[in-house]
């Protein structure tokens, strides 16, 4: 199988690409430096060059905050992009595996959303988003929408890497404990990603970690493993004051994946331990 995968400079990509690579598929890798997503030119020249079986595309304006200021550049990210891309696969019979988020949601239940609940995104990231998907739906018959939440992994900034230096450093910390979720290893994501393409996945799909947890209980976990004797204070999202409003409740129903698979997600609990146990390095 080949695999054009978009935005191979960022964080999914970092576990995506080796695992496409190890479990033998033939990967062409693409960064925002040899190919402009927005570009609807750009993408078919490089899809009929390459010729995939199928298009990853993790190219994305992931600046949730930012979106809310500049929603036009979201949208030409988050909704213009994955349409190029998608009726580019089309055109040569490739298929479409595109990321998505949890954020087309609006967070206010408190229960696993399922794939066919009611969208109500409540930012420009999550409207984006939503843009996106539509996007795949119109112009691909064969696509594969995965929404995801609260990643963490190499390659990128992320919430466990800054709260354990944090915590190291002696604090002091402060961590929202209104907000719940999955979160998710990229590595973990990216085994079943690759699962979706080999087993010829179609529809939308949510795709995270097991378990939920708030921003705080994840915190304090993750300073229990780093050996940091620290106190987390509690917080509310009205505290923290952020452009961007974050869904209350993010948690994603599994079942649909799971079945997909044949297997369970592994628990966020287990997925932080095996990520915090790698040398700093050589995380993946």
């Amino acid at each position: 199988m080949k695999v054009l995968v978009t935005g191979a400079g960022g964080m999914l990509a970092q576990a995506v690409l080796p695992a496409l690579a190890s479990a033998g598929h033939t990967v062409a890798a693409h960064t925002r430096a040899t190919l402009d997503v927005a570009d609807v030119a750009a993408c078919r020249r490089v899809v009929q060059a390459e010729r995939p079986d199928w298009v990853c595309h993790l190219a994305a304006y992931t600046n949730v905050d930012g979106c809310e200021s500049d929603e036009a550049g979201a949208f030409l990210g988050n909704a213009v992009a994955p349409r190029n891309m998608s009726a580019a696969a089309f055109e040569c019979g490739a298929a479409m595996l595109h990321v998505s988020t949890d954020y087309v949601f609006p967070g206010t239940e408190p229960s696993p959303r399922r794939e066919y609940d009611a969208i109500g995104p409540k930012s420009a990231y999550g409207r984006s988003k939503w843009a996106g998907e539509q996007g795949v739906r119109e112009t691909n018959p064969r696509h594969v929408i995965v929404r995801t939440a609260w990643l963490y992994g190499a390659g990128g900034k992320n919430f466990v890497d800054t709260i354990k230096a944090k915590a190291l450093a002696g604090g002091p910390l402060a961590v929202v404990n209104d907000q719940h979720g999955a979160p998710t290893w990229t590595v973990d994501l990216a085994a079943a990603l690759v699962t979706l393409m080999e087993r010829d996945a179609r529809g939308t799909l949510h795709a995270t970690n097991s378990g939920d947890c708030t921003w705080h209980e994840f915190a304090v976990e993750i300073c229990r493993l780093a050996g940091a004797t620290i106190d987390v204070a509690t917080m509310s999202s009205a505290q923290l004051a952020r452009p961007a409003q974050r869904p209350a409740w993010s948690v994603l129903h599994l079942g649909t994946l799971e079945h997909t698979l044949g297997r369970s997600m592994p628990h966020w609990r287990d997925a932080l331990a095996r990520y915090l146990a790698q040398p700093a390095g050589v995380r993946v």
